[in-house]
């Protein structure tokens, strides 16, 4: 087999080194890429000088480096993980094996069911928020999602080949697993251990600007994927209110002698509400045989992709 590690990194000097040895170690086999996103220390250097291919993206973003990986480097699997050294590289193996055994597309990296995110991790509100995204993801797409932003991951030729993506940072995680639920891709979990960053590595991550950006993703891909859905909600808070709204000036014309409404803006906005509710369902209606047909589209796609993949 034919096996790249990617490693995108920004600012990781102090632990890029050991994650790259760490993986010549337990993969020798592997070819080892690190992809440099425009950091202002060392991490360049010490990638190179660790043995590993090093390139530079200069699009800033995790999603930026992993989609310029994803386009440029041909292999059999790909093995993803972050340059912090937070991930053991002994897993990498077990990972690939069960990819391997079961033909999935991306095998996951589970650090939340061992509880050794939430015994490591030092950033409350971080577990709070990866289990937050986790149930929300498991709940409306119904999957059952160990680990849904873990940065430890093993993809399949046919699933990078194939992944799009307009996202640019530190959501690619929550899009990588969307995007596999969505064009039902084939996903494994593996628990793995998950340990603290070691002194004079610092997160890049901003616990509530990055969670606002994850939460907000999460709403617009089940926007997009799940259409109906979401337009019949909007549409059914909005009709419920319009309903509510509509029983004052409907009690006022049925009661009063003179069958005079005076509440008359509230019958306005109440027939107002009850409209825009249909015309959501409406939408959703449209949007989802669109994205039926989006689906139909892709896995079209698929096909020939694994069917000319079959011949060579």
């Amino acid at each position: 087999m034919n096996i790249a590690v990617l490693i995108p990194c920004f600012n990781e000097e102090f632990t890029v080194k050991k994650v790259v040895s760490d993986f010549k170690r337990e993969i020798p086999e592997a070819k080892i890429y690190v992809y440099d996103n425009n950091s202002t220390d060392n991490t360049y250097q010490e990638a190179k000088n660790a043995g590993a291919i090093v390139k530079k993206e200069f699009k800033q973003g995790k999603a930026n480096v992993a989609l310029k990986m994803f386009r440029e480097i041909d292999a059999d699997y790909y093995v993803m993980i972050d340059g912090d050294d937070t991930y053991p590289a002994e897993y990498v193996m077990d990972m690939i094996r069960l990819a391997e055994e079961k033909n999935a597309d991306m095998v996951v990296g589970d650090r939340l069911s061992n509880t050794s995110y939430k015994n490591e991790n030092t950033r409350n509100f971080h577990n709070f928020g990866n289990n937050l995204v986790k149930r929300l993801i498991n709940h409306f797409f119904q999957a059952n999602i160990k680990d849904v932003l873990t940065g430890y991951r093993v993809f399949s030729k046919r699933f990078v080949k194939n992944y799009v993506s307009t996202i640019k940072g530190f959501e690619l995680e929550i899009d990588l697993t969307l995007y596999c639920l969505n064009y039902n891709f084939n996903i494994e979990q593996i628990p793995i251990n998950y340990r603290n960053r070691p002194d004079g590595s610092t997160s890049k991550l901003n616990t509530f600007s990055d969670g606002y950006k994850v939460i907000k993703l999460f709403f617009n891909m089940y926007r997009l994927y799940k259409p109906l859905n979401f337009f019949s909600f909007l549409s059914s808070i909005l009709f419920v209110t319009g309903i509510v709204l509509g029983i004052f000036p409907i009690r006022e014309y049925l009661y009063n002698a003179d069958h005079y409404v005076h509440k008359v803006p509230t019958a306005i906005m109440a027939i107002s509400l009850i409209i825009i509710s249909f015309l959501l369902f409406c939408c959703g209606l449209i949007l989802d045989n669109l994205a039926k047909i989006d689906i139909r589209i892709f896995k079209q796609n698929l096909l020939r992709y694994d069917n000319e993949n079959t011949k060579h």
